[in-house]
């Protein structure tokens, strides 16, 4: 504590001007010099205890800095008195918390980049595998013409599956990494949906499908345009995929003064009730998955629609086959970007 020049100072020249005053005093009354000297005592005595409270206090924040600096965030120092040491305490508390919520974030982005890593290398695994058959058959000189031809078909096929993964996963992780921004804007139910079944028309005619438009489809919705109709393509391709030749796709759009539902249904084999609460996680196949399903549309909608404060749920049941809802709150604010 006395390495402190300040506090040596101070002590010094409450020592010096009590022996001073003491001096002066005492010529005059020994009486009155043994009671001023017993003052300055006790005010030295009060202000030596003052300053070893203070660096008991300074003691204890550098061995909580130091802690601190170790990896440890759990200490809490806050204060409620008044006073500098007490704000500074509060500052204090305040960039720890700070710190361990970043380390936090820290540590929890590096386990979902290692997650992410791990799902990329298990998907690309089976198709490049498949290619590597594929070209060492191709390289062989008695393969026929047909068959090159069907092995050149299917390391396209794969190609093109992979090419769509890789640009999926990383759409997933950028909005996970919050490094998306949702420029919201009015837009038309009807217009929406249009834009979201004109890719998918090749496949809805192909399996010959009746695709129904019913409900408010004048109402309007504030979202990102372009991404909120990748999340609804998702879930019609899914709808289209999973629907027989012939079947009927409903697209049913319901306008209350909370919100804006868009529902999709199609009348294909239910979904089973054990996949149901995994249907939108990343990379989950389902009974009925499609032999060509990585499981990863359905979680990029899941992800594209909650980050615009939307909800998404599903519902399915045999004979009553799979709906697919959608449902978007109104706020007053039309325009509002959303990262």
């Amino acid at each position: 504590m006395f390495r402190n020049k300040k506090l040596r100072h101070s002590t010094c020249w409450i020592v010096g001007l009590g022996m001073v005053l003491t001096i002066v005093v005492s010529r005059q009354s020994i009486l009155l010099a043994v009671i001023t000297g017993m003052v300055i005592g006790i005010v030295t005595f009060i202000h030596l205890l003052y300053s070893w409270q203070r660096y008991k206090e300074m003691e204890r924040l550098s061995l909580y800095l130091q802690k601190m600096a170790g990896g440890v965030f759990s200490l809490d120092v806050r204060d409620n008195d008044e006073g500098e040491l007490s704000i500074l305490k509060n500052e204090i508390y305040k960039m720890t918390q700070m710190l361990s919520e970043k380390k936090a974030q820290a540590d929890e982005s590096k386990v979902k980049l290692a997650e992410a890593l791990a799902d990329v290398s298990h998907q690309l695994k089976t198709p490049l595998t498949a290619m590597t058959v594929m070209t060492d058959l191709l390289a062989q000189e008695d393969v026929p013409k047909e068959k090159k031809e069907e092995f050149l078909g299917n390391v396209s096929s794969q190609l093109i599956r992979m090419e769509w993964l890789v640009t999926s996963l990383l759409k997933l992780s950028k909005i996970d990494a919050g490094a998306i921004t949702f420029s919201k804007e009015p837009v038309e139910v009807q217009r929406l949906v249009d834009e979201t079944i004109s890719p998918l028309a090749f496949q809805i005619q192909d399996k010959q499908l009746a695709v129904k438009k019913v409900g408010d489809y004048q109402a309007k919705i504030v979202v990102d345009v372009r991404w909120t109709k990748e999340a609804l393509i998702n879930i019609v391709k899914n709808a289209v995929e999973h629907t027989d030749t012939k079947g009927v796709i409903t697209i049913s759009v319901t306008d209350t003064i909370l919100y804006t539902e868009i529902a999709i249904h199609n009348s294909g084999e239910p979904i089973k009730d054990k996949d149901l609460p995994h249907i939108f996680k990343r990379f989950y196949q389902g009974s009925n998955a499609q032999k060509q399903s990585v499981g990863i549309g359905l979680a990029l909608s899941y992800h594209i629609v909650t980050k615009q404060e939307g909800a998404i749920h599903v519902e399915s049941a045999s004979r009553k086959g799979t709906v697919f809802t959608v449902r978007f709150y109104h706020h007053r604010e039309h325009d509002k970007t959303v990262t």
